[in-house]
């Protein structure tokens, strides 16, 4: 496929260009229609709002508030000076198109909207749709009318969802940045213009049709506001990397002397299968998300997934084609008159990268130490976790949304911006059970409303905030004790008991969810790389990874730790559906990393059976690549602070975290480190389970080179191969010969293993005390031969079988092992 889409690359760009527009184009028209279900099944909450919903049917539109306060000689709310500045324009907000009902103060049936000091007031605007299908410039022209009222000594915010709308900076302000400093990140790594608007390109492809398909599906299914956030967040930080991957194995292939089409099909072929693995592990992690049974998730979920399926399909198939336009330009110029006036790079990792692997192949205890004490101090905060919901109390103390909401609070009680409300179906008499609602510790007020549909409801105002403890604690009190004891049927509702019960359900759910992706990743890194120990470390490191960052999340947005500097609002409470969507999120990201990280170990140590080796060397030539891919995601995700919304703070500012401390620490220091100090255990693999595994090759190595026609000098020895001639014509043969030392004695006990291409060990025998060997071949064909023996050097070769039996004697050396003859 990569082959394919090289050469006909105008073909492939004519297709996805169409795609995008197209899609565009449909999304555009149909418009979006995205809607936040928060209620649970089998939940108090859940019962109260069926009740309501019943009995109460809601207005198709939202509601929004218009709050005025007096202060100084102003006087009172109440006052014709006051009064004849609002009243005009609470009458001309009340005849705009759009707006279907203005409730004011200023009659005797809604005089509770006044303030016992008079200071404060306020009147409910209903528009005739949701707040999403609001269009901004009506809101706006709302905004400025209530504004124009104000004088000195009159202040007047307005608060709800659709004024949230106009406080939002302009759509996709947050990804321009993040694309802006991903593309500085890529031109320091690249060196040059064409390949550092390779990886953003292809972003930009999978993103935009991914935004696209999920305005079209938010009419088919419940999509909530924040999952194309989300989307976006999670799908430029894929596409980017993903990209980065592959154009960065096809620059080294092109450095090393390949054509640029062969490189780009090799890149596809080792890289882009790295991808393919990558993708759908964060695809799988994303769909453990159903395992919570949210409905508010599934949405989520499709948008996520499908922009993270479109990010692949953009790198495996567009990004071939823009490799075929480009060609060699994908080098600079320095780079491509160096390979020409030098010739090919040589195959050895050298730099700070090589430079501090071997650092860390000296120091692993201190390293690995070192680096459990950092993530251990960054995780100590995640001990105070309160899982919750962000309201407009925590936006910016700027915006008018935070000051209505402020002047409400200290107009009529903290408890104002969250009433809970206690549904009593059946017709029963509430009177005993309102007075002793309003005897509870912790209510300012309660009062029944008229029955409708033999059901009543109770309006309880509590002292504190919707985001305090104590008003958890009220509603537990009023489910556990109140009504009980008062001989009612009732349930609490509200969107404070809403959310309080979401934010219940989803910590006990957590831990199943936890364990559902932890086991899964267990599993795939187990077939992958046939070893227990690799892929219990990696669950381990996800678990560090996870605490550590909920650690930094809580010390931001829980205790306000840079709030101000950051420009994000108020402190609260973690919203409570972000531990699932980041521990998604952050299980597929590390994955990536793991499986970038461990395959390049995987290979060398198939390749020569040296785990210090297989470690240093797979470390110092993925480690750049992994920091700078981490870089690009930290850029993309700190850029959604100017979101405007809290959620998409939270996420991009937790995921940035994530992502730095996995990348930087975990898989450039603890990783290595700990393998170093496991040595060979960590490819270990109980024979019994070997052969009930499937194979599943997720980045094979680059074919050898051609074997050599003549010998080949190498630390001052001379190796050659040749097969011994044969009559046979297939089937299963051998391969044998003898062991020996540098001074030409017999090696006895010396291992010698036979692996496929593939990374599966064929077979394994021991040297018996003449030096000699025989492993037994399923079949001719390329295969690795590895040798190790206690004191020498271990070393492996391809090897080439033919229909006959193979002599292969092995000289093994301090220096390494050379094949004679």
């Amino acid at each position: 496929m990569a082959r394919w889409c090289y050469r006909h690359r105008l073909v492939v760009l004519v297709l996805w260009v169409g795609a995008l527009f197209g899609l565009g184009a449909a999304g555009t028209s149909a418009g979006t229609d995205y809607s936040n279900v928060f209620s649970l099944p089998d939940t108090d909450s859940k019962q109260a709002y069926d009740l309501m919903t019943k009995a109460f049917p809601q207005s198709s539109g939202d509601t929004d508030t218009v709050v005025w306060r007096s202060s100084g000689d102003a006087g009172s709310v109440t006052d014709k000076a006051v009064r004849s500045r609002i009243e005009p324009a609470l009458k001309e907000i009340a005849g705009m198109r759009g707006v279907g009902e203005v409730v004011g103060p200023y009659n005797a049936k809604n005089a509770a909207q006044i303030s016992r000091d008079g200071r404060t007031a306020f009147a409910q605007i209903t528009f005739t749709d949701q707040a999403n299908e609001v269009p901004k410039d009506l809101v706006q022209k709302v905004v400025d009318t209530a504004q124009s009222a104000e004088r000195d000594g009159l202040q007047v915010e307005l608060g709800g969802q659709a004024i949230t709308r106009i406080q939002e900076p302009p759509t996709g302000v947050s990804e321009v940045v993040g694309i802006a400093a991903a593309a500085v990140v890529l031109f320091l790594a690249f060196g040059s213009l064409f390949a550092m608007l390779l990886p953003i390109v292809v972003a930009i492809m999978g993103v935009g049709s991914g935004m696209m398909a999920t305005m079209l599906l938010s009419h088919v299914t419940n999509v909530p506001e924040v999952a194309p956030l989300l989307g976006s967040l999670i799908g430029l930080g894929v596409g980017i990397d993903y990209a980065l991957f592959i154009v960065t194995r096809h620059r080294r292939g092109i450095q090393r002397g390949l054509e640029p089409e062969e490189s780009a099909v090799r890149a596809l072929n080792t890289s882009g299968r790295a991808v393919l693995f990558a993708g759908g592990t964060v695809c799988i992690a994303l769909a453990g998300m159903l395992v919570m049974n949210l409905r508010f998730l599934d949405g989520v979920v499709i948008a996520t997934s499908l922009t993270v399926v479109l990010s692949v399909l953009a790198a495996v198939t567009l990004l071939p084609a823009l490799l075929g336009l480009l060609g060699p330009r994908v080098l600079s110029r320095k780079q491509r008159r160096k390979l020409a006036a030098a010739g090919p790079d040589p195959a050895e990792a050298s730099g700070p990268a090589a430079r501090w692997s071997a650092y860390v192949q000296k120091r692993p205890r201190s390293i690995a130490a070192m680096a459990l004490v950092v993530m251990a101090v960054l995780a100590l905060p995640v001990l105070s976790l309160r899982l919750g919901a962000t309201d407009q109390g925590n936006n910016q103390e700027s915006t008018t949304t935070r000051q209505a909401y402020d002047l409400l609070a200290e107009g009529f009680g903290p408890g104002f911006n969250g009433p809970l409300q206690v549904v009593v179906p059946g017709g029963a008499d509430t009177t005993e059970l309102v007075r002793t609602i309003r005897a509870t510790d912790d209510v300012a007020q309660a009062a029944a409303a008229p029955p409708a549909g033999g059901i009543t409801v109770i309006q309880v105002v509590p002292k504190t905030s919707p985001q305090s403890v104590g008003t958890d604690r009220l509603i537990d009190r009023l489910r556990d004790d109140v009504i009980p004891e008062a001989g009612v049927e009732a349930h609490v509702g509200g969107v404070t008991a809403v959310f309080k019960d979401f934010a219940s359900v989803t910590g006990d759910r957590l831990p199943y969810f936890v364990g559902a992706i932890i086991g899964l990743g267990f599993l795939l890194l187990l077939i992958a790389f046939r070893s227990l120990v690799v892929p219990l470390t990696a669950a381990l490191m996800n678990l560090i990874a996870a605490a550590a960052s909920f650690g930094v999340l809580v010390a931001v947005f829980q205790w306000g730790w840079g709030t101000e500097f950051l420009g994000i609002g108020k402190e609260g409470p973690i919203t409570a559906f972000l531990p699932v969507i980041m521990l998604s999120l952050l299980f597929g990201l590390s994955m990536d990393y793991q499986v970038f990280l461990v395959s390049r170990m995987h290979e060398e140590w198939v390749h020569t059976g040296d785990n210090a080796r297989a470690v240093r060397v797979g470390l110092a030539e993925t480690s750049r690549v992994i920091n700078c891919a981490a870089l690009i995601m930290i850029c993309v995700f700190s850029a959604f602070v100017l979101s405007g919304d809290m959620e998409g703070a939270m996420a991009g500012i937790g995921l940035a975290a994530a992502v730095a401390l996995d990348a930087f620490i975990l898989r450039t220091a603890l990783v290595p480190a700990a393998m170093h100090l496991l040595g060979r255990s960590n490819w270990w693999l109980p024979g019994w389970l070997e052969g009930r595994l499937p194979h599943l090759a997720v980045e094979p190595a680059e074919p050898p080179a051609a074997p050599p026609t003549e010998p080949i000098k190498s630390a001052g020895l001379i190796k050659t191969a040749e097969p011994m001639e044969s009559s046979s014509t297939g089937g299963a043969t051998v391969v044998h010969g003898f062991l020996r030392t540098a001074d030409g004695a017999p090696l006895a006990g010396a291992s010698v293993t036979l692996v496929s291409r593939g990374g599966r060990q064929l077979d394994r025998v021991t040297s018996i005390a003449d030096g000699s060997y025989i492993v037994s071949v399923p079949a001719p064909g390329a295969y690795i031969l590895a040798v190790t023996a206690r004191g020498l050097a271990s070393r492996a070769h391809h090897v080439t079988v033919g229909g006959g039996p193979l002599v292969y004697d092995v000289e093994l050396t301090d220096d390494g092992a050379d094949l004679v003859n």
